[in-house]
């Protein structure tokens, strides 16, 4: 192996047709048995791993391979190692899978197939067995639930992290992408949003080492999160119109009730009814800057049909 840099470490290769991208931070035993599995089932790709300011082996079991090691300084989020690692991927397609030994690399064939077909991005969809914990099942039913009302479309696992993607399509969203561990769920909204087709194919997750440890209060609002940021990457309207109607409905209801018990115009219906005004006003704004950061894509899209036809 070169060394290019004391931070990258890169075999002489040129550009590749596939990139498998891995964020790893202190995953050392999990790459022990997942590098020599990659390697030997794809020897012409392009292999990265991040490592995300590990403390344990991690750098020195991806010396012991012929793969791309890129080292942050420091612990900047799985977010934030995707993008560094969609950065640095020479080829037009990129696989993202976790280094913690849940995805299974033989189903690496299943997502090139399934993108074969005229999609632009992959999921492996995590089945019921595949699922770390019930209570993670149960957020996850609700995140893909909500998703699909937002966006009219099926989607069958929002927060997996094992996909395939066309680069060229990913790299424009990298800056919409948290450097937390919701990069899943913004670049599928994304790619929905921009009218790329999004499939999905059924995959095992092994389970991960260890015990998951759920906080209530911890992911009650990490899945309030969710569910703005579904709403204000895809439709916001979808999300404020029904917030402001129920509020003007609240506030007229109000506003008759004390009308006919008390004879009056009460402040918390003025509060309502403002309320939902403004909220409805946000919405539409919320849209129109919703729509500036796919104007690119739409325009891109629109160039395709129009040389197709």
């Amino acid at each position: 192996m070169q060394n290019q840099s004391p931070l990258h470490m890169k075999p002489d290769k040129k550009t590749l047709s596939l990139s498998i991208v891995i964020p790893a931070k202190n995953e050392g035993t999990g790459l022990r048995s997942l590098l020599p599995k990659l390697t030997n089932n794809f020897p012409d790709a392009e292999i990265i791993v991040v490592n995300d300011g590990s403390t344990d082996e991690t750098p020195e079991i991806c010396k012991e391979h012929q793969i791309i090691l890129i080292n942050h300084a420091y612990s900047m989020g799985n977010g934030a190692a995707i993008k560094t690692g969609a950065r640095t991927a020479t080829s037009d397609t990129i696989i993202f899978m976790d280094a913690d030994g849940q995805h299974n690399p033989e189903d690496i064939h299943r997502l090139i197939a399934k993108m074969n077909e005229g999609y632009e991005m992959v999921v492996g969809a995590r089945n019921a067995d595949g699922q770390a914990s019930f209570a993670r099942r149960i957020a996850n039913h609700l995140y893909n639930k909500l998703a699909s009302v937002m966006t009219g479309y099926r989607i069958d696992d929002l927060t997996s992290g094992f996909r395939i993607v066309r680069a060229r399509h990913f790299r424009k969203f990298l800056y919409l992408l948290p450097n937390g561990f919701s990069y899943p769920t913004t670049s599928t909204m994304a790619f929905f949003r921009s009218g790329l087709a999004v499939g999905y194919i059924s995959i095992h997750a092994a389970k991960r080492e260890g015990k998951s440890n759920i906080r209530l209060f911890k992911d009650g609002l990490r899945f309030f999160i969710i569910i703005i940021k579904i709403g204000s990457l895809f439709s916001p309207m979808r999300l404020f119109l029904p917030a402001s109607a129920a509020l003007f409905v609240l506030g007229l209801s109000y506003y008759f009730f004390t009308f006919i018990t008390e004879h009056r115009f009460t402040n918390m219906s003025a509060l309502l009814l403002t309320t939902s005004v403004l909220v409805f006003f946000i919405g539409i704004l919320s849209e129109q800057i919703s729509a500036l950061h796919y104007k690119d894509s739409d325009m891109e899209r629109r160039r395709t049909r129009r040389d197709k036809e």
